[in-house]
């Protein structure tokens, strides 16, 4: 009970020569006048449509009417692409096109957000190459297997 009152207690500071009731009602008005604006901007920003950023629909994004392009992806691992554009603020919308076999992604994104698409498919292409080149090397782990199978056949011998 006592957390409850020491939340909603109020502190004003009011400076005057001489401190009168009048003062005090006035600088109580000015408070109450102040805390009803607030309250009404508090309600307008809620009133107002909320703009989407990053993942959308399609749908979405055609409604804000700033022109849409795509990019066609057809590697399934699409996550990776999507935290990479998150990073770069882009706004962007993921559509599957399933007629081919395997799937293809289509990469919906407005026209103003061309140079940071072209920015975060960059990252992605080289993250994406890096990872085609570790995947060619053999694992520590296999090498060591390997290398434990050799020195058991040699004791065979």
């Amino acid at each position: 009970m006592q957390e409850e009152v020491e939340n909603r207690t109020l502190t004003l500071v009011v400076s005057g020569t001489k401190f009168t009731g009048r003062m005090f009602k006035a600088a109580i008005s000015k408070y109450m006048a102040h805390r009803k604006e607030k309250k009404l901007e508090k309600q307008r920003s809620r009133d107002a449509p909320v703009v989407p950023h990053g993942k959308q629909t399609v749908k979405q994004l055609v409604g804000q009417n700033q022109g849409i392009s795509n990019i066609e992806i057809t590697d399934p691992s699409i996550k990776e692409f999507e935290k990479i554009a998150r990073k770069y603020g882009v706004d962007y919308a993921v559509k599957k096109d399933r007629s081919s076999s395997p799937p293809k992604y289509l990469i919906f994104f407005k026209g103003r957000d061309a140079d940071a698409l072209t920015a975060a498919f960059t990252e992605y292409t080289n993250k994406k190459v890096k990872k085609a080149t570790k995947t060619e090397r053999p694992s520590v782990l296999a090498k060591l297997m390997r290398s434990s199978w050799q020195t058991i056949r040699i004791r065979r011998k």
